[in-house]
């Protein structure tokens, strides 16, 4: 049984028009399998429906070329556009010529889960209290609403492999095994690029993360990593203090820091992407777990020089990070198991807006079409403390805090703690209490600067 094709051409050659294809891949450009998808493009395949996490920026050598190249009608994925960055795909929603169904990150590789497990569908406690459950059947289990979730099948799925042998058993590597099980194991066809292709037993048993009964064709890449590319540290914009009434407020890295003040010893912690990522610096030497989507625990600190990088160590944000003694990496269907079972003490997440009922939106400021859920609705319905960080107000000086949330909601009455540039607020007796300000402010100016109504607490303190 050689499951063996000699290129990516012949591996995606029976693809049809109108097939449905579950694009694996996370953040990182160098997990995708672009030698797959390059061969799709280049034979022009179209009508697509494309399942996969996101579609990538400009350029990216990930289903964002089908789009440019006109490809794919449907789209059915945790982000469909990203704040800041246009693409063709974004064009094509917004002109209504590319359908969306938005799905939450955890949801997404469940429901392809539950499609190769011979499981029509289930009920989650997921994006109950959003647009989200719109039309769907929700029904209540211990006194909790929970909404009905379906399979995904799949005619075809590109994996990103380390290694494979000819019977299709696969080896990844580090943190990238994310969507890669769940969408083997959806598809009719799933196809995995590799690095190396070994005979068989050259994967000791124990090291196999995907048995080869899940795999029909084995290729190996012809798209060389450029090292220098992923190498290449984050350039951001200098962590300058936002001003209110002429007064800096924390910078993001301050915001940060008083956020990690907040988490417990003897914890596992997940962190969002933004300021929430710049909390494992202030961690360091503290008796915490980190916990990323993409499938690893016991995570560190970001790295950025050649020495530290390792390609396949990487948080939910897709940047580099150190590993601490006693870390492991999983698939994201794990990763979600571990947040909607309760396993996780804390969440730290960024936020659009926060109201004065404690419920949150971060995800999009349109539609429920345009935006990004990512994994936040699954890591709410745990039930951990949820801690937002964001500054006190938008880039044009609107109130972040708000009486009621205009844009759609993540998470209905969750909120615990909220952290902007000039605030600390916890929730308590269902409402909100001020109990720091930042250096240079005064309670009552905080107050003037929200829309939210909160109390202020007796012995208000200045944030370090």
């Amino acid at each position: 049984m050689d499951k063996v094709i000699a290129a990516p051409e012949q591996a995606i050659a029976d693809i049809p028009d109108g097939a449905t294809i579950a694009i694996a891949g996370f953040s990182v450009g160098h997990r995708f399998a672009t030698s797959l998808i390059l061969a799709l493009r280049d034979k022009g395949t179209r009508e697509l429906c494309l399942v996969c996490n996101s579609l990538g920026d400009p350029g990216a050598t990930r289903g964002q070329i089908l789009a440019e190249n006109k490809q794919v009608k449907k789209l059915i994925a945790a982000f469909s556009v990203r704040p800041g960055t246009p693409t063709a795909s974004e064009d094509q929603i917004a002109a209504g010529e590319l359908a969306v169904e938005l799905v939450p990150q955890g949801i997404l590789v469940e429901r392809c889960r539950a499609g190769g497990a011979g499981i029509p569908a289930f009920y989650s406690p997921t994006s109950i209290g959003t647009a989200l459950t719109e039309g769907k059947e929700i029904r209540d289990f211990d006194g909790k609403p929970h909404v009905l979730e379906h399979a995904i099948h799949v005619d075809y799925a590109f994996l990103r492999g380390y290694r494979a042998d000819r019977l299709g058993n696969v080896q990844f590597r580090g943190g990238s095994q994310n969507f890669n099980p769940s969408f083997a194991k959806a598809a009719r066809v799933a196809i995995v690029e590799v690095d190396e292709i070994v005979e068989p037993g050259g994967i000791p048993p124990e090291l196999i993360d995907l048995p080869g009964i899940f795999v029909s064709r084995v290729v190996k890449t012809t798209q060389a990593v450029d090292g220098k590319a992923w190498r290449r540290p984050e350039r951001r914009p200098s962590d300058k203090p936002r001003l209110y009434n002429g007064k800096p407020g924390l910078t993001r890295a301050g915001i940060a820091k008083r956020a990690a003040a907040l988490v417990k010893d003897g914890t596992y912690v997940n962190l969002g992407v933004g300021i929430p990522t710049m909390v494992s610096n202030y961690l360091q030497n503290r008796d915490v777990i980190l916990h990323a989507e993409n499938g690893v625990l016991g995570y560190g600190h970001m790295v950025s020089t050649d020495n530290e990088i390792d390609p396949d160590i990487y948080n939910a944000a897709g940047q580099f990070v150190s590993l601490k003694p006693g870390a492991s990496f999983f698939d994201s269907v794990t990763s979600f198991e571990m947040a909607r079972g309760g396993r996780i003490d804390t969440v730290i997440l960024g936020a659009y807006e926060v109201d004065q009922s404690g419920s949150v939106a971060n995800w999009s400021t349109a539609d429920a079409k345009r935006g990004g859920i990512g994994g936040a609705m699954d890591l709410l319905s745990g039930s951990g403390d949820l801690i937002i960080v964001m500054e006190h107000s938008d880039s044009k000086g609107r109130p972040k805090l708000k009486r009621q949330c205009t844009y759609p909601l993540t998470g209905k009455g969750c909120v615990n703690y909220v952290v902007t540039d000039l605030a600390l607020l916890h929730w308590q007796d269902g409402r909100f209490v001020l109990q720091e300000v930042a250096p240079g402010f005064t309670p009552r100016e905080v107050l003037e600067l929200a829309e939210m109504e909160f109390a202020v607490g007796p012995d208000v303190r200045i944030m370090d």
